[in-house]
């Protein structure tokens, strides 16, 4: 995800110099999801100092600590600071106690980074919502705060390593790891700070510590991702003949506007309409819908004509079966993601001629999946 040095947020509870001082008493008490933690218990052999809101204070408090948060711009220190503060928040629906008897929250990496987002884009106990761009930095840094420790257990490290650089800063999840396993009683912790090291040399070593690993090209890049056996230096021959635009949002977040204004003249076909000559709405089986869009496809496709398929598209999965479905015609596939406050979208939306009903939205952004650098040949984010 771009980031845009020029925007700023302000998070009053992030430790500044010369002090460094971490008021924790008051992020308990503004925060709800963060008195959410206290009771949630943890596996002791991991988590010795006791549940999760022990825990996270003590995370902050060694992030606060650390050379290499400290020497962060500002603006980076409140992003990794506030993806600290929330990169347990999902334990409380994820802990369970297995079968054997033992603590576990597995998943909670996963669903953190939605139930984050969601808290980021609402703004309610912040000041102010974050920028997109450094929300979303938030959000995959609480996604990926555990990969440092496991890295090395995934069927391709290298693989999962790249894909992680091109949505999170790995050097800020390093940080964070770092603060995670600093933040916590466990007989391992130096093993688990040697692991913290080793994936900071794979890092520079693969060249994506700090940046995106850089592929030989926009193309490369898509089959490096879409080709389990491709090696990420391929400089993969570009074939495609045409171009497919996936829109991809809430809706009431003006996608038909951008089309508008940045690809008129463009065939669209668009969902919405569909699903009116069809007279199916937006609560029931999609499956007619979804069926005669992608007849409409298949004409511009065999056509070899470019146009835009206009829909929420709020899932990785639901993305993913569209652009193969587009690639397998020999497309090249632009996503562009549109965002807006949510306050906006919902305005939006009540002034439709048809608006969606709000619960819907609700559901919708609970599993947004913003896209990202591994889905499609061009990726486009646009907060409007």
């Amino acid at each position: 995800m771009q980031h845009d040095t020029t925007l700023s947020w302000d998070f009053p509870y992030c430790p500044t110099p010369p002090h460094w001082h971490l008021n924790w008493e008051n992020i308990e008490r503004q925060f709800r999801w963060i008195q959410a933690l206290r009771g949630v218990e943890q596996n002791p052999f991991y988590h010795a100092e006791g549940n999760v809101l022990i825990h996270t204070r003590m995370v902050v408090a060694e992030l606060a600590h650390l050379d290499g948060w400290r020497a962060l711009a500002s603006q980076e220190r409140m992003q990794v600071f506030a993806a600290a503060l929330l990169h347990d928040v999902a334990k409380p629906q994820c802990t369970r106690v297995e079968e054997n008897g033992c603590i576990s929250s597995r998943g909670h990496a996963w669903l953190g980074e939605y139930m984050a987002r969601r808290i980021l884009w609402s703004g309610d106990e912040f000041a102010s919502p974050p920028p997109f761009a450094m929300r979303e930095q938030i959000a995959r840094l609480v996604r990926f705060h555990g990969l440092p420790l496991h890295f090395l257990d995934k069927p391709q490290p290298e693989r999962e390593v790249i894909a992680a650089s091109m949505s999170a800063r790995l050097d800020y999840v390093a940080l964070l790891a770092e603060a995670d396993v600093r933040g916590r009683v466990c007989a391992d912790q130096p093993a688990l700070l040697e692991q913290v090291e080793l994936f900071r040399g794979f890092c520079q070593e693969l060249g994506c510590y700090d940046h995106p690993y850089q592929f030989a090209s926009p193309h490369s890049r898509f089959v490096y991702f879409h080709s389990a056996h491709k090696h990420p230096d391929y400089r993969a021959y570009d074939d495609t003949t045409f171009e497919v635009v996936l829109m991809a949002g809430l809706p009431g977040v003006g996608k038909d506007t951008w089309i508008e204004q940045h690809l008129n003249g463009w065939p669209v076909i668009a969902l919405d309409e569909i699903r009116k000559q069809l007279r199916v709405s937006p609560e029931e089986n999609q499956g007619r819908v979804i069926q005669e869009a992608k007849e409409y496809a298949r004409t511009y496709m065999r056509r070899q004509q470019s146009f835009v398929w206009n829909a929420t598209n709020v899932t990785r999965r639901l993305r993913k079966q569209l652009v193969d479905f587009f690639v397998s015609y020999g497309a090249r596939v632009r996503i562009v993601y549109l965002d807006a406050p949510l306050e906006t979208i919902l305005y939006r939306n009540r002034s439709r001629a048809a608006p969606v009903p709000e619960t819907i939205i609700s559901k919708l952004l609970d599993k947004l999946d913003v896209p990202d650098l591994t889905e499609a040949h061009t990726v486009l984010w646009e907060s409007i």
